[in-house]
């Protein structure tokens, strides 16, 4: 009869802390993927809406972008070296009432890709004491034109230093595209590494959180135990040491949130290059089918797409071409200087402005011009200087070919590793929450042991955490993949 009326009492107590403690929360387990999401409340900011902002703005970005314009100029100076050129002098000399001499000239010159330079002069040449190679009868009023070429049948037939320099600027153009893409592509990785931190960061405040909630409770609800007389004081201390420490892992994991989004704030800049700040608001997500693993074809794309257009091979490679056209223009300078100039006087245009007709071997002006150094030790130097180089430069590219290649197959290993860790770690989180369950349940029916709910809880907490740094790690290792393979802009599209 005693023990009836103690079970009766005890009962009717429970009940009253029931009552009274209406707000009591549901001990739940919410899965891991419902916690990597953003909340309601939270604005999703994935990958490629801060890549679009970092490729619209920032100034890196835009410092790469004037590489283009600098290759651009660098072709329109090396096509300077073809600009029509107009010369003109006039120098006239009088001495005591006598004119001495009073010589004009005026002289177009047309340069040609094909190396015969037309030119036109226009000569006004009279005096007492004038050259008289220069001198000009007077029936012409002492006016007269010519017009003719030059031509270089040794040195300077096939290539010369202003085609040289043409053809080099052309390909200097593709090199800045390749030094663009591999500019671009460096700020792209490491915003990358900085986003997948803060998701990191992010989430593992979201871990932490959860889990202070599930102190919160088991602290009220072991709280009311003791009311009860069914727990111990000591446990009431265990639950709020247990409760303490989730709150102050709770801070640590809010400021390492806020840390690593002020880093993320670097790469982000408005339209008038001014800084801009991450929403409090905004959350990191996953990209959409983030745990398709590459194929083995996509990654034989990948070596393929970097072999044809990894920016540091097609950098080489075009040095290379460069260095071919510096080669030819060694061995042309082996070859002797011979110059021909062959100028029409008075035609096919005179002195009256009227065309006349051409006779080659009448009213003209031949010269011949010929050069050669004995010993070409200048000349010879030069051609093996480029050579060598060209044989540096063989080397280089192979070995970093080498070394592209090796760093993918590194890569796409680790991912694949990092994938099957991932797996491995879901079905542990899986288990640990299933443990964690059964010791809710023994709370629920009084038979709770608040050190194993802390190990089981710690223990998960653990394994999530871990999840959620083999996600992020996986993606960092996603970027540096395609980082290592030279694709544009960091995308396998």
């Amino acid at each position: 009869m005693k023990s009836l009326l103690n079970r009766f009492l005890w009962f009717a107590a429970a009940m009253t802390l029931v009552v009274q403690n209406s707000n009591a929360q549901t001990l739940e387990i919410k899965p891991f993927d419902q916690i990597i999401v953003p909340n309601d409340t939270m604005q999703a900011f994935d990958i490629d809406a801060f890549y679009k902002v970092i490729l619209a703005n920032h100034p890196v970005v835009k410092q790469a972008e004037l590489l283009p314009e600098n290759a651009k100029q660098e072709l329109r100076m090396a096509r300077g070296a073809f600009d029509p050129k107009l010369e003109s002098g006039w120098d006239v000399k009088n001495f005591k009432n006598t004119e001495y001499y009073d010589i004009f000239n005026a002289t177009l010159k047309v340069p040609t890709w094909f190396p015969i330079d037309p030119k036109i002069s226009v000569d006004k040449n009279r005096g007492a004491f004038l050259n008289p190679e220069s001198a000009i009868p007077a029936a012409d009023n002492f006016h007269q034109v010519t017009a003719g070429l030059s031509l270089p049948i040794g040195r300077g037939l096939l290539i010369d230093q202003r085609r040289a320099d043409v053809k080099q600027a052309i390909i200097f153009n593709d090199i800045s595209e390749a030094e663009r893409i591999k500019a671009i592509n460096k700020i792209l990785l490491s915003a990358a590494k900085e986003y997948w931190n803060w998701f990191n960061a992010y989430y593992q405040f979201k871990l932490v959180r959860e889990s202070v909630v599930i102190s919160q409770e088991i602290y009220r609800r072991v709280k009311v135990d003791y009311g009860l007389g069914v727990a111990a004081a000591v446990d009431t201390i265990q639950a709020a040491i247990t409760l303490q420490n989730r709150l102050t892992d709770q801070r640590s994991a809010q400021i390492e949130f806020l840390k690593s989004g002020f880093l993320v704030s670097n790469y982000l800049w408005g339209e008038n290059e001014e800084p801009l700040e991450l929403l409090a608001s905004s959350a990191p997500v996953l990209p959409f089918g983030n745990s398709a693993i590459l194929t083995e074809d996509e990654l034989v794309n990948l070596r393929t797409m970097a072999i044809e257009s990894h920016p540091e091979l097609q950098k080489l490679g075009l040095k290379l071409n460069q260095l071919g056209i510096d080669e030819r223009l060694a061995k042309e300078n082996l070859k002797p200087e011979v110059n021909l100039q062959y100028n029409l006087v008075n035609a096919p245009i005179g002195s009256d402005g009227r065309f006349s007709d051409v006779v080659l071997g009448q009213n003209y002006k031949f010269g011949f011009q010929f050069q050669f150094p004995l010993f070409l030790r200048k000349e010879r130097s030069k051609l093996k200087q480029t050579q060598l180089k060209i044989e540096q430069t063989q080397y280089e590219l192979s070995q970093t070919e080498r070394e592209i290649l090796n760093e993918i197959a590194s890569g796409y290993m680790e991912l694949l590793n990092t994938m099957e860790m991932i797996l491995l770690q879901e079905t542990a989180v899986t288990n640990y929450v299933l443990l964690l369950q059964a010791e809710f349940f023994n709370l629920e029916n009084g038979e709770s042991d608040l050190f194993k709910i802390n190990f089981q809880q710690d223990k998960l907490l653990e394994a999530q955490s871990k999840l959620l740094k083999l996600t992020s790690s996986y993606e960092k290792i996603r970027a540096s993949l395609f980082w290592a393979a030279g694709l544009p802009y960091l995308r396998l599209e």
